[in-house]
């Protein structure tokens, strides 16, 4: 399958550079795959789209501040992005910023720490030992004097404005991010649109909710650059289904099941995936890999319904939605292209801080 299927063209000031004045107050489209019918709305009239009796599926992980600012010996500017943790104590897999001018023996120095580079990957990611100072490891580092580690295309100077920087912080964490699991390098954008009360009047209308966590890491921004998609080697990330939820998932739903952002949808059909071979026996927090790259003709296992923002073209993300617009066949390519051109010329802002869609 051709690559360039998943490409189409935006407008670039349709990519959002900050999030609605309100969470609940972005724009909402809703496409019934049952009628082929496209409806335009407000994310807070949500409720109104969804079954009474549901079961919502989340990722809780809470992004972390994950880029880091230090100096060379030479006194030249580095920029750190934390990736995720090697198993060696206070070291990470990170990207670095000149990356040329920091080869495997060198280090830099920022704000309470040294960090050593000790390995360099074919991919430009390099294994960065921390020495702390003071923070007991490298996410409270992070937490101390990082920043919010926002995606490429959001690229306003939020240095120039401290309160562009609070706003970062408030605003790319979902209202309901565990903060005892700072796992991601980017938010799971989908959610970001709930506010509490939405939340409140979706469970007074019957729905549940069950939290996954998957470390989502900055490879969800790549592009495809294979030729076809089946060349593609998707990204592996970290998921955990706590108990509770790994029950839900493990039985025969008795009402629809709804997965808020592609990052729920990879882990519940992943671990649904891996539960045909090795079922889940219920003891304890389910921890695996996700390995699975949803493309069409692809089927979805634990997956009613779909609460997505508007993702970047030739992005696995992309491939993803397409698949369960149409699953089992070809066709979600041609209706997700002619979504993606209704959205942009209704003037839909695009990416994390943009609008969202809900399939049904």
């Amino acid at each position: 399958m051709n690559t360039d299927l998943f490409d189409y063209p935006l407008p670039e000031e349709l990519i959002a550079q900050v999030p609605a004045e309100r969470r609940d107050e972005s724009r909402l489209l809703v496409y019934d795959r049952a009628t082929g019918k496209t409806e335009h709305t407000i994310f807070r009239h949500l409720p109104d789209y969804l079954p009474e009796k549901l079961c919502v599926f989340r990722n809780s992980a809470s992004v972390f501040k994950a880029r880091l600012r230090g100096r060379r010996v030479t006194g030249g500017a580095v920029e750190c992005l934390l990736l995720h943790p090697d198993p060696e104590a206070h070291t990470f897999w990170c990207l670095l910023k000149p990356g040329k001018k920091l080869p495997v023996g060198s280090h830099f120095l920022g704000e309470g720490f040294r960090a050593d580079v000790l390995e360099i990957k074919d991919t430009g990611e390099r294994k960065v030992r921390f020495q702390l100072e003071s923070a007991d490891n490298v996410i409270a580092l992070a937490e101390n004097i990082g920043e919010i580690p926002l995606p490429p295309y959001i690229e306003r100077a939020r240095e120039a404005d401290p309160s562009l920087r609070e706003l970062d912080t408030r605003r790319y964490q979902t209202v309901y991010a565990d903060p005892a699991s700072k796992v991601a390098a980017a938010a799971p954008t989908a959610g970001l649109h709930f506010t509490p009360d939405l939340l409140s009047q979706l469970k007074a209308r019957g729905a549940s909710f069950h939290d996954i966590r998957l470390h989502v890491g900055l490879d969800t921004f790549q592009p495809i650059k294979a030729d076809t998609i089946e060349e593609h080697i998707i990204h592996r990330e970290i998921y955990e289904i706590p108990e509770a939820t790994a029950r839900v998932l493990s039985v025969p739903p008795t009402t629809p099941r709804l997965c808020i952002g592609t990052t729920s949808v990879r882990a519940c059909e992943d671990f649904s995936q891996k539960q045909i071979h090795a079922p889940y026996r219920g003891e304890g927090t389910f921890l695996a890999e996700a390995e699975l790259f949803l493309y069409p003709p692809a089927r979805f296992l634990a997956t009613d319904l779909l609460l997505t923002n508007f993702h970047l073209p030739r992005s696995t993300l992309l491939c993803l939605v397409s698949a369960f617009l149409a699953p089992g066949e070809g066709s979600g390519i041609k209706t997700l292209k002619a979504l993606y051109a209704e959205a942009i010329a209704m003037r839909y802002r695009f990416y994390s801080y943009g609008d969202a869609m809900l399939i049904r």
